[in-house]
């Protein structure tokens, strides 16, 4: 009987060989399977892999036995896409990728063993990339309704998403000019956010990621998307209706109309949207771009205000770090399998590229004494 191992195995054999540049009957003449199509078979999960095939595989393709085997890497499977501040250089987003990767398998594979039940997207947005922005701004105001999150979205969006969606939040020590990622893996969707970021950034992209996750069959995104830098065509319309959407969840026309009446005795439209962004935890920017899209300032008062004084809503600098890593609900899925065995506190010091005492500190800021000594 064929397991779930010898689909991963017959799926990481085909990416590498195609990584290495082989076609199927090139390798399967290297391993002595004589047609391509036994190769074929073994690469859809219809056949094992022998363990002679095996040792020969790792040393036509230079990989190494833990590539086929352990569970906690994602090879072939998934697709990102990544919210950058700035260009990225390719090397730095492949090794985020492949860190994140090993995040997801390892959450992945603990809730399985853990009799945690796959829950897929209870729904998807009908949208594309020929939506208005004004369907894009309906969509967000919709979720909000329907999730019922509240006066403040952005206070209750993150375990909207887990508990309402399955979608895995994770605070990450993202690299210098990423600040959000959404990814697809059979069985898991999951949204990446810089935890070094404002309160007002982590949560438009979380929203942000979030729509491309509701529309992905529709409009694809990008791998990379880069803040502020103009793009053509459908990519740039893409993030636009991402922006609409989000922006709409987190200040619905209601609840962003009745912050702006009620603070109606400030001249100063700075301390008016100031006030508003952080009761709505938001920046004050997207503060100002959706007050002025729903017609609650002019254009006139839009081309008076300084975005210096409202860039990290007033203050002088931008609000401190204070996101814990991860998430509660993978901490919980590693906590205990460091209590059943499952995993040892090296293996998984190394998969979150922690030192052991960060590691204990962090399982004792969420709720779990660590048995080992740091």
């Amino acid at each position: 009987m064929l397991m779930k191992q010898d689909f991963r195995m017959g799926l990481r054999l085909r990416v590498a060989r195609q990584r290495v540049g082989l076609t199927q009957q090139q390798l399967a003449d290297a391993l002595g399977l004589g047609h391509r199509q036994t190769l074929a078979r073994i690469e859809s999960g219809e056949r094992r892999l022998s363990a002679q095939e095996l040792i020969g595989a790792m040393s036509m393709l230079g990989v190494d036995l833990d590539y086929f085997t352990d569970p906690f890497q994602l090879v072939g499977e998934g697709q990102f896409s990544f919210r950058t501040t700035t260009d990225v250089a390719g090397a730095v987003l492949d090794d985020f990728q492949h860190r994140a990767g090993c995040w997801i398998a390892m959450y992945r594979e603990l809730s399985t063993e853990q009799g945690h039940q796959q829950r897929w997207l209870e729904f998807k947005l009908a949208l594309t990339a020929k939506s208005s922005f004004e369907d894009a701004q309906a969509a967000g105001e919709w979720v909000a309704d329907r999730w019922q999150l509240g006066s403040c979205p952005a206070a209750t969006l993150r375990s909207a998403m887990e508990d309402r969606a399955s979608i895995l939040v994770l605070h990450v020590d993202a690299p210098h000019g990423i600040s959000g990622a959404a990814s697809r893996v059979p069985g898991l969707n999951c949204v990446f956010v810089s935890r070094g970021d404002s309160d007002g950034r982590r949560n438009f992209d979380s929203a942000h990621e979030l729509f491309h996750l509701l529309t992905w069959d529709t409009m694809p995104p990008a791998r990379t998307d880069v803040v502020d830098i103009p793009r053509d065509g459908n990519g740039w319309r893409v993030e636009r209706l991402a922006e609409n959407f989000a922006a709409a969840l987190l200040m619905p026309e209601a609840i962003l109309r009745g912050h702006w009446e009620g603070r109606a005795m400030l001249a100063d439209f700075h301390d008016r949207i100031n006030g508003i962004a952080d009761a709505l935890r938001v920046s004050g920017v997207a503060c100002k771009w959706r007050l002025y899209n729903l017609g609650l300032l002019s254009k006139a008062e839009l081309d008076c205000i300084d975005d210096r004084r409202i860039g990290t809503n007033g203050r002088t600098s931008a609000v401190a770090r204070d996101a814990l890593p991860f998430s509660r609900s993978f901490i919980d899925r590693i906590a205990t399998a460091l209590d059943t065995g499952r995993l040892s506190v090296r293996r998984t010091a190394s998969l979150l590229d922690l030192p052991l005492p960060d590691l204990a500190s962090l399982l004792r800021d969420y709720g779990h004494e660590p048995y080992f000594e740091a």
